[in-house]
């Protein structure tokens, strides 16, 4: 039964949350060990996707949408600036503000680990059922319906 905003949360979405929840932890622990292979940790591939696929942000949003704090993202980006993953701008109209910037090497760098891990969910696939692989793009089709 659909439920509308502001209904009580029964045990039935409990429980599909919860396994919706523990799919996806599962899914990226496994990933995560081709993550490896980039050389970039979790944070700084955190902070670099939402670069490449968000577009130039400010410190301040950065470290808001990384939910840490300010002093932390200065510290990370300051890192991968010295790796050339991230390049800063000031702002044209207000040199209070600093844009970020994914580099070329740090687009190229994210691209690339984004393909491999593709390939290893890939090759995971390539080994089950075709009814399962469709259940499976079913299922695809429904998360990104519901979490666009």
């Amino acid at each position: 039964m659909a439920h509308q905003a502001g209904d009580a949360i029964d045990d039935e979405d409990r429980k599909v949350a919860d396994r919706v929840h523990s799919a996806a932890i599962h899914l990226l622990r496994r990933l995560r060990k081709v993550d490896d292979a980039t050389g970039l940790s979790a944070p700084r591939a955190s902070a670099l996707s939402v670069l490449v696929l968000g577009g130039p942000t400010t410190l301040g949003n950065l470290a808001k949408v990384e939910q840490v704090s300010a002093p932390t993202i200065t510290r990370l980006i300051a890192g991968m600036e010295r790796d050339g993953l991230v390049r800063r701008e000031n702002d044209k109209k207000d040199q209070r503000v600093v844009w970020l910037h994914p580099t070329g090497k740090g687009t190229r760098l994210l691209k690339v680990g984004r393909e491999r891990r593709v390939e290893a969910l890939a090759a995971e696939i390539a080994r089950i059922s075709e009814r399962d692989r469709n259940a499976l793009l079913d299922a695809a089709r429904q998360l990104e319906k519901f979490f666009p």
